[in-house]
């Protein structure tokens, strides 16, 4: 990773986005130990992540994740989901967050020297092209190790830096008792980082399958 100490960092996360990445990659986020990553960089300004919410739900398995975020370090931006039928009768569920994180980075740019974008969609290489001409650097984190990979190859050759998640992976994955969480052993509940247990199990990157229905119209 290229970063200076006095650059002011922004991380901007598309939360359905990484929760996809990381679940194809078989390891669970620690939001706490990401966080922690990035803040000793450079200055970490800001860290937003962007959910969609089901929230005609009588109980959203997100919203603990959502609420945990919202009390330890980031900024928080949702919005509802919308269910809709396709043309072909199928039910559907819209939760695209775009445009909501493009006007926070576009807003934020200047006061940030770095944004660090949590994507892989392809959507976004406007954006990232925007925001270099106004002198920022760009750092995309993503995956090109799942199957598809999740990185679109535009929004790879725009940005400046391509962070493989994969190899973030030692640095920001759940651990238990000093050990990777790995898809056989998502119900442990005893471990070193308690910040995420029980509140963080069975969440949106921590092996919900709720986050998958809002992808659907996601793009990556």
């Amino acid at each position: 990773m290229i970063f200076y100490p006095q650059e002011r960092i922004g991380l901007f996360i598309d939360g359905s986005n990484l929760y996809a990445a990381a679940r194809a990659l078989g390891f669970d986020i620690d939001y706490k130990r990401l966080l922690q990553v990035f803040a000793s960089k450079g200055r970490l300004i800001r860290s937003f992540y962007y959910t969609a919410l089901f929230e005609d739900q009588e109980y959203s398995p997100i919203r603990p994740l959502v609420d945990w975020l919202d009390y330890n370090g980031y900024t928080i931006v949702t919005k509802p989901t919308k269910e809709f039928i396709d043309a072909s009768g199928n039910r559907k569920i819209k939760g695209n967050m775009d445009i909501e994180l493009a006007i926070d980075v576009m807003e934020m740019a200047e006061h940030l020297d770095h944004v660090v974008l949590f994507s892989g969609d392809g959507d976004f290489r406007r954006l990232v092209e925007a925001v270099q001409r106004k002198g920022l650097r760009v750092t995309i984190v993503s995956t090109a190790n799942s199957q598809p990979p999740m990185i679109a190859d535009e929004l790879r050759r725009q940005a400046d830096v391509f962070i493989e998640l994969l190899e973030l992976e030692p640095a920001v994955s759940r651990m238990v008792a000093g050990r990777t969480m790995s898809p056989d052993n998502r119900s442990m509940v005893e471990g070193r980082y308690a910040m995420i247990e029980p509140v963080m199990m069975g969440l949106p990157g921590n092996g919900d399958e709720e986050a998958d229905e809002a992808t659907f119209e996601s793009s990556h």
